[in-house]
Formats: C-alpha cells, sequence, structure tokens
C-alpha cells in the first residue's frame, strides 16, 4: 500500500526550507521585489540550491546531486508555494531536470549540465510556454512566448524539428514581458541561429520533454497546496484577531463554514499532490493518471483558498502592502500552468477511457 505520510527526513527538510525562506525571503521582502527589474532575491538560490541541496534531489549522486526522489522535492515546492517564493525552482530543479534525466546515461554533455543544476551553479530552462500541458510534442521553430524563469536561466534546452538543444541563455534573445504573477517571471525566447549543443535525437527529445513536462505538472501540485495551506492559515488567524461587535469574525457562524468547506477541498488536495509525487517518485504505471487527477483538482483548491483569503480578510485583502494578493495571482498563474484544468480532465477521461457526455 502506497503511504503518503511524510517521512522524517521529509519533516526536517521543510524545516529547513521553512527556516531559509523566513530568514530571506519573508512577505515584506518578495512585496518589495516584485516591481524591480527583477523579482529574485539576491543570494536566496544559492541558499536554497547550493547549501540545503535543494536543487539536486531529482539527480543521482554520481552525478553530484542528492539522489533523492519527487516526494522530497514536492515538499520543498510545497514550502516555496506557501511563501510565493520567486525562485526558479519548477522550471529548474523539476522540469529541466527531468527533461535531462530522460535523454542521458551518465556520460557527456548530459551528466555535464546535470552536475552544473544539482549544485547550484547554473539554471536552466525547457524553452516551452508555461502553459504547455504534459503529453504534447513543442517544437521551437521560431519565438516561443511565456517560458517562465528564461530571464534567470543560464541555459535554454531548445526542442528542435532534429532533437534537443541546449543553447547558452546569452546566445539567444529574451524579451521579459509583464505577467500576471510577478514572482514568475515570463518571457518570448528566441532561440533562431543559436547553435547550441544537441543533446539528443527527436524522439529521444520527444520523450524526454513530456517526462519533464509530466513532473512538473505532478509537483505543481504541491507547490498549489502549500500555497492554499497558507491561505487557510492566514485567513483563520486573521478571523480570530480580527474583532466586530465585540467578538472575533471567525466565531460567525457563516464564516466558520466557509474555512472548514475549504479545509476538506485542502484534505483531498494533499492526497491529491502527495499521491501525484509518490507516482512519480515510484515510476509507476499510473502515474499520468495521478498527475492529471492532482492538477484537475489541487489548481481548483488553490485558487479558492487564495479567493478565500482576500475576501475573508476585508478590506486589508485588497491592498498592495498585504500578501494575499500574491497568492491569488500564483494561484491564477499556476491553474493555466503546465495545462489547464479542463486539459487534465480530459487527461483522465482519456485514460480512464471515459466517454464525454451525450
Amino acid at each position: 500500500m502506497t503511504n503518503l505520510l511524510y517521512s522524517e527526513t521529509e519533516d526536517d527538510l521543510r524545516a529547513a526550507v521553512r527556516s531559509l525562506l523566513a530568514g530571506r525571503a519573508d512577505a515584506q521582502t518578495v512585496l518589495g521585489r516584485i516591481e524591480r527589474p527583477s523579482p529574485y532575491v539576491p543570494g536566496l538560490w544559492d541558499a536554497l540550491a547550493g547549501q540545503i541541496g535543494a536543487a539536486g534531489l531529482l539527480v543521482p549522486e554520481k552525478l553530484g546531486g542528492q539522489g533523492a526522489s519527487h516526494r522530497e522535492a514536492a515538499v520543498v515546492l510545497e514550502e516555496l508555494g506557501r511563501a510565493v517564493t520567486p525562485v526558479p525552482y519548477l522550471t529548474s530543479a523539476v522540469v529541466a531536470t527531468e527533461t535531462l534525466l530522460a535523454l542521458g546515461d551518465g556520460t557527456g554533455a548530459v551528466a555535464e549540465l546535470l552536475g552544473a543544476l544539482a549544485g547550484g551553479g547554473a539554471v536552466a530552462v525547457l524553452a516551452v510556454p508555461l502553459s504547455t500541458a504534459p503529453g504534447t510534442d513543442p517544437v521551437a521553430d521560431g519565438p516561443v512566448p511565456a517560458v517562465a524563469d528564461a530571464v534567470a536561466a543560464d541555459v535554454l534546452l531548445v526542442p528542435r524539428a532534429d532533437g534537443l538543444y541546449a543553447v547558452a541563455a546569452a546566445d539567444a534573445r529574451i524579451t521579459p514581458r509583464v505577467p500576471l504573477d510577478l514572482t514568475r517571471p515570463l518571457a518570448v525566447v528566441d532561440a533562431n541561429g543559436a547553435e547550441g549543443t544537441r543533446l539528443a535525437d527527436a524522439d529521444a527529445a520527444r520523450a524526454a520533454v513530456r517526462r519533464g513536462l509530466l513532473a512538473g505538472a505532478g509537483l505543481l501540485a504541491s507547490e498549489q497546496l502549500g500555497l492554499a495551506e497558507w491561505c487557510l492559515e492566514e485567513t483563520v488567524r486573521h478571523t480570530r484577531e480580527r474583532h466586530q461587535f465585540n467578538r472575533p469574525i471567525g466565531s460567525f457562524q457563516a464564516l466558520k463554514h466557509r474555512m472548514a468547506q475549504l479545509w476538506l477541498e485542502l484534505v483531498g488536495a494533499r492526497a491529491a499532490a502527495r499521491a501525484a509525487a509518490d507516482a512519480l517518485a515510484t515510476g509507476a504505471a499510473d502515474a499520468a493518471l495521478t498527475v492529471a487527477v492532482a492538477q484537475a483538482y489541487c489548481s481548483k483548491v488553490a485558487v479558492h483558498a487564495a479567493e478565500e483569503c482576500v475576501q475573508l480578510h476585508g478590506g486589508i485583502g485588497m491592498t498592495w502592502e498585504h500578501p494575499a494578493h500574491l497568492a491569488l495571482k500564483r494561484a491564477k498563474s499556476d491553474q493555466t500552468a503546465l495545462g489547464s484544468a479542463g486539459r487534465h480532465q480530459d487527461t483522465v477521461a482519456a485514460l480512464m477511457d471515459l466517454p464525454a457526455p451525450r
């Protein structure tokens, strides 16, 4: 039977990441950077990737990584989601890393790049739109819109008709765009004319990109889970402290019911996200189905939790100074990232051979 409970190692990892974020990337620090050219907190990636070793969790030890699994990476993403942290973890340490892992036998350019990523010395980004769903075969023949974290990348993994190429970011044209979620920068990437290093042929590239996108979608559910948990905890805290008519507003039955409903949804989201992480970690035959279920459910829960957080905070929840809007924008952005809920529902229907209603 699958055990979805957190292990002692996972709990220790969570504590380390949460402590790091509390000290270096609390809400006010993030709020103070989102209107700057770069939202990334200086030194945070080096600490997270290098000191804690989070960037190399999925990389085998022989290549310089931690030799852990998707379950541990999911814990990191839960904490990054809670804090709406602007770091390229999902894009580099998960999607790009998993794409490379699908290619190599531990030698050559792939192994060298994985070692650099695992140590935090480089950031790699798969040059596809953030909305690209698992199961698709994107090809970057021209400018690619809405590439997440491209502005932080040292290396771009560019899928072309004849294979997958590693292109130095400095050799591509990267044009920043203003995103809804200011903590996850988007850019148009044009790598045409940049030669790069060919890592795989067309068939291997398609399989690798699909694996990278599947892992990204599955672990994105953990980011959405962490975000929803913070929203509920912050809302409960506020409604205990905020008084009207000489009573905490959290004692009003209507608000109790709304928060209780959100708690029930969050419990389901935790089960779905943990199941997806475990399926990826164990290479389960039904991993694609489990990931689709997690995304179809968790994306909606995160948005609902963020909406309730804003609304139940009243006027303060609508202000720029309160971090609730960061959570709402991240939740809405994540709702379309790596496939919409509707797209994942279609995947569930196809995998389970469920005909559409007539």
